[in-house]
């Protein structure tokens, strides 16, 4: 028996009362946020995956509590407007957007204060970018380099002269550094082996990270351990320098880049560290987490 491909794409068709206009830009809001795609005849669009349903869901049951009808379908196709075209449609709504980041960015040269909210937007763009605009790795890049500032220089580490040694670091490790072991295990040192001392002395040869100590990897400037050990060894990884934004604002708190979601993380190593748990173990659950969210990105 022949499986029928699922329907590329999903429509909601709705209606509100005339005296409903607070809920009708309620309503467009959401619309706009989730990426939708207005129709000339009626409805709004957006590809058929498990995430844009359950939204749409959600919306349609919001327009019913306002009063209003709303029903989703399950489209094939559409007379007069082929796949390509929708797709296309989608694309210059996202290009859009990026350009107004693109000027924003001229604008804004030198005032990294601005730099956090535009990559805020960026990423809610990026997110229902569903067809890949062209701008959008420009764009990245252009943030990139602007929060990076002028090359200082580094990035230059061989990473033949760590591989297969011993990194040392603090006990109890928190978001820093269980993330700078992810990054050190990932991408740097496959076969690292961890330590945990507060006297370097102990184990002669070894390299120290996040450590009160002038030499080996922690904090520079304005920068947390992982942030360092990504420019020094010039991972660029898209996805661990989304994380490298998540661990500093986690780690300094100073909400440099907006990203919360770190700080739900350190509470959860806090927590397990209160149960008593290991040094060892603490490192390989922070580790596993990283790796979660890394794959989540």
């Amino acid at each position: 028996m022949a499986v029928t491909a699922p329907s590329p794409w999903l429509l909601l068709v709705f209606t509100l009362p005339s005296k409903r206009a607070s809920a009708r830009v309620e309503i467009w809001r959401k619309l706009k946020k989730f990426g939708a795609l207005a129709l000339r005849t009626s409805g709004y669009l957006l590809p058929n995956t498990a995430g844009n349903q359950e939204r749409f869901e959600w919306l349609a049951a919001s327009i019913r509590k306002h009063k209003g009808d709303a029903s989703i379908a399950q489209v094939t196709s559409f007379d007069g407007l082929p796949r390509e075209k929708i797709e296309q449609l989608f694309i210059e709504e996202r290009s859009k957007s990026y350009q107004q980041i693109m000027a924003a960015l001229k604008q804004a040269r030198g005032k990294r204060q601005q730099f956090p909210a535009l990559r805020r937007r960026f990423e809610e763009i990026a997110a229902i970018d569903f067809f890949a605009s062209p701008l959008r790795v420009r764009v990245e890049r252009m943030l990139d380099a602007a929060e990076r500032g002028p090359s200082d220089g580094r990035g230059s580490r061989s990473r033949n002269e760590f591989l297969d040694r011993t990194w040392i670091t603090r006990p109890r490790p928190g978001i820093d550094r269980v993330s700078s072991a992810w990054l050190i295990q990932r991408f740097i040192d496959p076969n690292a082996r961890f330590v945990f001392s507060a006297n370097r002395s102990e184990f002669p040869g070894s390299i120290p990270f996040d450590m009160f100590t002038a030499d080996g990897f922690g904090h520079r400037g304005d920068n947390c351990t992982f942030e360092t050990l990504c420019r020094e060894f010039a991972i660029k990884d898209k996805k661990v320098r989304a994380i490298a934004r998540i661990i500093h604002d986690a780690d300094l708190g100073d909400d440099k880049f907006g990203r919360a979601e770190g700080a739900g993380l350190d509470r959860v190593l806090d927590g397990w560290a209160r149960q008593q748990v290991s040094d060892e173990e603490l490192l390989r659950r922070g580790i596993e987490l990283i790796e979660g969210l890394y794959s989540a990105l």
